[in-house]
């Protein structure tokens, strides 16, 4: 078994959003997101895996493929589907999420690894 906190370490950039990957192998990807106050995302897809959203800390505006825009805060879970286009936006506190996704195939070796904090 692997694990690791996902509210230790937080790293933000002043400059834009920042996205770690957390874990990634040939089956799926874990990353967080970390946000600043007003940051957001700008309207992307991920064209060959849905998109597993959970909110850990704070508040946001997220839109998926009709564009409507939705707050959601801790303990929400979205789910964006294959190719569906999303973005996000933090509102006036830090935001931080994970993503959940499938595998690509050609996952490079040297990007494969464990959870940060892995014993």
């Amino acid at each position: 078994m692997r694990s690791t906190n996902l509210l230790d370490d937080l790293e933000y950039h002043h400059d834009h959003p920042y996205a770690q990957p957390l874990y990634v192998d040939k089956n799926g990807r874990v990353i967080r997101f970390m946000l600043k106050p007003g940051q957001s995302i700008s309207e992307h897809n991920a064209p060959s895996s849905p998109f597993y959203v959970v909110v850990i800390k704070g508040h946001g505006v997220f839109a998926g493929a009709d564009g409507v825009e939705q707050e959601f805060g801790p303990d929400s879970v979205l789910i964006f589907d294959e190719g569906e286009n999303h973005m996000v936006r933090a509102l006036d506190e830090e935001l931080v999420f994970v993503g959940f996704l499938h595998g690509v195939e050609g996952t490079r070796p040297d990007k494969v690894g464990g959870l940060l904090g892995d014993i």
